[in-house]
């Protein structure tokens, strides 16, 4: 399945990873890989380990 141009659809993954990265301020390598350990729907501790990164 594409869509009108011809890519993919995101994925819940690439969602919350793109939105966690502009939120935080955190790479986007970083988030993938919190949301890869967390999952995407875990939100509120993504956002503490984010903070967490973001901080250190």
């Amino acid at each position: 399945m594409v869509d009108d141009l011809g890519k993919p659809p995101e994925t819940a993954s690439g969602i919350a990873a793109r939105r966690l990265a502009t939120h935080t301020g955190i790479t986007a390598a970083q988030a993938t890989e919190l949301v890869g350990l967390l999952g995407a729907h875990n939100w509120t501790s993504l956002l503490r380990e984010a903070r967490m990164l973001k901080e250190a």
